[in-house]
């Protein structure tokens, strides 16, 4: 049950006008869209959807005035890289990207073609724009987070299962932001009483028997940090934490839908509706440069009390206080 609405973004697309009676060229305009997520995944196919939805209210149909090109690398650099040149060749308008993986790629291969970036943690410390105010360079877009937000996940795991002592962190170190969630972690660990055990975020042949050994001693729980990685191996890593009864606490609301017990992060589907926006205004001549950063001015608090209780974990009422939804 949702208790109220949870994000908005600061001058965010519902304050856009919606033009679709204003004058377009008859050329057809090309989009790319580059995700490091599984084609076929239920949350991907949303995000798809509210973006093809946002440009369609802003006069963008595809099939009519819009060509948009979908390349989805399920997490792996060398596919990444050669599905941004693969875009990039096809001279688009714009490129949408999901995720530091995504853009970090495509700001590898070009530095012209303009980039609108959702679901990106630190753009700024990350190196893909000058600042959140003024861009500067051929990227733009919706941030995720500040690295900052890594440490309420440890406070969260803390308040929630208080016994617990030692933490798996399974994070991606072949990315900046997974470093830097990881770094944030790390520094709040030691007020909070809590030892942790980083694991890489590479392949299911890796993770469950990280997973397995960790789980064999007590008091344990687990965080996961935010990359491509992280939503390819969602359903292995949910279930894993499940099995081994590890309270674990995780940066979107995806993964208590799929039965993991908490989660506290920004609502991506949005940015993607939110991303139509700041392309329509790249189609229409703005530049990435000129159009600043957004960042979520609220994160949402979900949990899954079915997972609670198979975990034997009561949800203190300070906790449950500042809840956005509550999955039964």
């Amino acid at each position: 049950m949702r208790r109220r609405e949870f994000i908005s973004f600061i001058g965010g697309a519902a304050a856009w006008p919606i033009t679709a009676g204003a004058q377009q060229s008859d050329r057809m305009r090309r989009v790319g869209l580059l995700t490091g997520q599984i084609p076929e995944d239920a949350e991907n196919k949303a995000r798809r959807a509210a973006f093809e939805q946002g440009l369609q209210q802003l006069g963008w149909t595809p099939g009519r005035n819009v060509r948009i090109d979908y390349r989805f690398s399920r997490g792996d650099a060398a596919t990444s890289r050669k599905q941004a040149e693969e875009l990039v060749a096809l001279a688009p308008d714009v490129i949408v990207s999901s995720g530091s993986f995504s853009t970090e790629m495509l700001l590898r291969v070009t530095h012209t073609v303009p980039v609108v970036f959702a679901i990106v943690p630190d753009p700024v410390g990350s190196g893909f724009v000058d600042s959140l105010s003024q861009p500067g360079g051929n990227a733009t877009g919706f941030m995720q987070f500040e690295y900052g937000l890594s440490g309420k996940w440890l406070e969260l795991l803390k308040e929630i299962a208080p016994g617990v002592t030692r933490a798996i962190v399974l994070w991606d170190p072949a990315i900046t932001a997974g470093i830097g969630q990881f770094a944030i972690i790390q520094a709040a660990a030691t007020s909070a009483g809590v030892d942790l055990k980083p694991v890489k975020l590479r392949n299911a042949g890796e993770i469950e028997p990280a997973i397995t050994a960790f789980a064999r001693a007590p008091n344990g729980g687990l965080i996961l940090t935010a990359s491509a990685l992280s939503s390819v191996h969602r359903d292995l890593i949910v279930a894993l934490a499940a099995q081994y009864k590890l309270p674990a606490v995780y940066y979107e609301r995806l993964f208590v839908a799929a039965g993991g017990l908490l989660s506290y992060g920004a609502n991506f589907t949005g940015q993607f509706r939110a991303a139509a926006g700041y392309v329509d205004r790249i189609l229409r001549g703005e530049k990435p440069a000129d159009l600043p950063v957004q960042a979520p001015t609220k994160y949402e608090l979900v949990i899954n009390l079915k997972a609670a209780k198979a975990l034997g974990l009561t949800i203190p009422p300070s906790v449950l206080a500042r809840v956005d939804e509550v999955i039964e």
